[in-house]
């Protein structure tokens, strides 16, 4: 895309609420200020994690049309992505970054 994202796309339809993704994540030592590539992994937004299969290339929806969204378990450093509304097979997969209004690697990502 035009920020340099990937992107995952639907290889299969999924329906409202059904589960598209369940991974794990490791926490790492990194400023998630400055690295786009990890999860805020803490309410206090001090723990930053890499998380499993395809998890870090969904991309943002900008618009507020984000079709999953990801539950994040910090005690068991584990994930769930589900559908928000019907997905048609190839669409592609978004979610909202719950950190994107104050991250710093953000920044050129908000209106």
């Amino acid at each position: 895309d035009a920020y340099g994202g990937v992107g995952v796309f639907a290889a299969a339809p999924f329906k409202k609420g059904e589960v598209v993704e369940r991974g794990i994540v490791r926490r790492v030592p990194v400023d998630g200020n400055a690295c786009p590539f990890v999860f805020t992994w803490s309410e206090d937004r001090t723990v930053w994690a890499i998380g499993s299969g395809c998890s870090i290339f969904y991309n943002a929806s900008l618009d507020g049309s984000e079709n999953t969204e990801m539950h994040r378990d910090f005690g068991e450093d584990s994930f769930e992505i589900t559908a928000l509304r019907d997905i048609d097979v190839g669409e592609e997969l978004t979610h909202l970054y719950r950190s994107l209004e104050w991250r710093e690697c953000f920044r050129g990502l908000k209106a």
